[in-house]
């Protein structure tokens, strides 16, 4: 019998008038992967907190190595070589990769003076475990994501790590990052470490995982090998119901004009003579590997980097886009990619979330804001979207991920924007959400709205978009038809540019 690290067994754990632990058991053996599945709000993150010592279980025992706890504190979970890596990473941005590395090296060891020899040695040892080079030197917040993750990868190795918990890891990576992380995580294996790797994205669960437990409301509701799931088995026991796969039928609306024609595009920084055109009603997804400029060009069609030269016309008539008002006034409406630090302000209210893009549309004559038809509006547009809350005047920090991308389009759409460009639409958002906001923008391209997708989700693009461009260097290099197209052949062309 393999050796077992650590066995939960029939964890309770419950908050003020919320069950979010059921007598849930989860056992973790040296070198295996296994992966936690489940919808946001199911008990994976609570169950992390557990395991990792943060939160302390009403009932249930935990075994590590043989010694049983009823509970345990976070340094004696750090101490039995628990390590767990946040979705924030839980890195000091203003430091450099080495301070980073060093720092709780020298805390653990009550160090009273710095001696930069030794802190570059740590560093340099750290990331030799994984064998990669980040350059020491640099500031951790000029990073990319994929190069934070490796500094807090290599940090829990020089802990001596025996299991590694990565929360969501792959959320912010391209296809080639992602494949990267697999890589390390496969040489950790072989080092005899552990990882419980929590992911949304299903295609990558079954890749890289051995094993998989599954939550639902607070319970284990399946759990076994890999091999005996596959995505819609998954799917239908992390939502107790079946998730449909059928792709989006675009139904052409008359002759009318484009509603976007971008013509001759270009941004000497950033993309080159791109040209498409985008009818009311089709969903048009974009995708390509990191560099390839596609968040460039969305972010110049919302006015907020300059293009060099081209045309863009809406509805058959050119419009010169410079600022973000200019697109809006223009018809142009963009969901950025990170809601969390550009697509909300996180400690206020979900009313003002909604109608600070039209403030000056509910002026009254006196030009004071008439807070009655803000709040209708806002009402309208929760009604609409089903999102998900008491009150529009709660946080929107405590919504779930879903809702807060749902009140971001709240916002976008409350301009009467006609088209709509979003840059990956669900990242970070569990499946059963996923598939609502999926159906929430087919209904919206049924009802005349011209949609872009921007997205690494080769299944998102595929399953909504009835054309799909492929961008490399700046450039349109492969434009297909939605219907005819399968994911693998997109990853085929995708692996080839790399």
């Amino acid at each position: 019998m393999e050796e077992e690290l650590v066995v939960v067994e029939n964890i309770e754990k419950s908050f003020p008038g919320v069950r979010a632990l059921s007598d849930v058991s989860i056992s973790l053996k040296k070198a295996e992967i296994r992966c936690l599945a489940g919808e946001n709000g199911s008990g994976k993150s609570t169950l992390i907190k557990v395991i990792s010592g943060i939160y302390k279980p009403e009932k249930g025992l935990i075994t590590i190595e043989g010694e049983q706890y009823k509970s345990l504190h976070p340094i004696e979970a750090i101490r039995h070589g628990i390590q767990v890596i946040y979705q924030d990473l839980s890195l000091f941005p203003n430091l450099t990769v080495a301070e980073n590395l060093a720092l709780n090296s020298y805390l653990g060891n009550n160090k009273k003076f710095l001696k930069w020899k030794d802190v570059k040695e740590i560093a340099s040892s750290a990331l030799s475990k994984i064998n990669v080079e980040i350059d020491l030197n640099r500031i951790v917040g000029s990073l990319t994501v994929a190069d934070k993750q490796l500094v807090a990868i290599s940090r829990a190795l020089l802990n001596n790590a025996k299991i590694v918990i990565m929360d969501e890891p792959t959320t912010a990576l391209t296809q080639k990052e992602v494949d990267s992380l697999f890589k390390i995580i496969l040489n950790l294996k072989e080092m005899g470490i552990s990882t419980l790797f929590v992911s949304h994205k299903l295609r990558e669960v079954i890749e890289i995982s051995e094993e998989i437990t599954i939550l639902r409301n607070g319970r284990k509701v399946a759990e076994g090998s890999i091999d005996q799931f596959d995505e819609p088995k998954i799917v239908y026991h992390m939502t107790g119901r079946e998730v449909g796969a059928e792709r989006y039928n675009y139904v052409p609306q008359g002759d009318k004009p484009p509603a976007l024609s971008v013509q001759n595009y270009s941004s000497n920084a950033h993309f080159e003579d791109v040209n498409f055109d985008i009818h009311s009603g089709e969903i048009v997804g974009i995708t390509g590997l990191l560099g390839s400029g596609r968040t460039e060009l969305a972010l110049s069609l919302f006015g907020i980097h300059q293009h060099d030269s081209g045309n863009v016309l809406v509805d058959g008539k050119e419009v010169s886009i410079n600022s973000i008002n200019d697109a809006v006034n223009s018809g142009i409406a963009y969901v950025p990619e990170d809601r969390l630090s550009e697509g909300l302000f996180l400690q206020q209210s979900i009313a003002r979330n909604t109608y600070v893009s039209i403030l000056d549309r509910l002026q009254n004559k006196l030009g004071f804001v008439d807070f009655l038809k803000a709040d209708s509006t806002v009402e309208n547009w929760i009604d609409n979207l089903s999102i998900a809350t008491p009150s529009k005047d709660i946080p929107v920090s405590s919504l779930s991920g879903g809702n807060q991308q749902r009140v971001v389009l709240a916002r976008w759409l409350a301009t009467a924007a006609k088209i709509l460009i979003l840059n990956g639409p669900t990242v970070g958002v569990d499946i059963g959400s996923k598939e609502e906001i999926h159906n929430k923008l087919r209904d919206l391209a049924r009802d005349g709205l011209a949609v872009v997708i921007i997205s690494d989700d080769i299944p998102e693009i595929v399953q909504n978009c009835n054309r799909i461009f492929v961008m490399h260097k700046g450039k349109i290099v492969e434009r297909l038809v939605g219907s005819r197209t399968h994911e693998n052949e997109i990853v085929a062309i995708l692996k080839k540019l790399k």
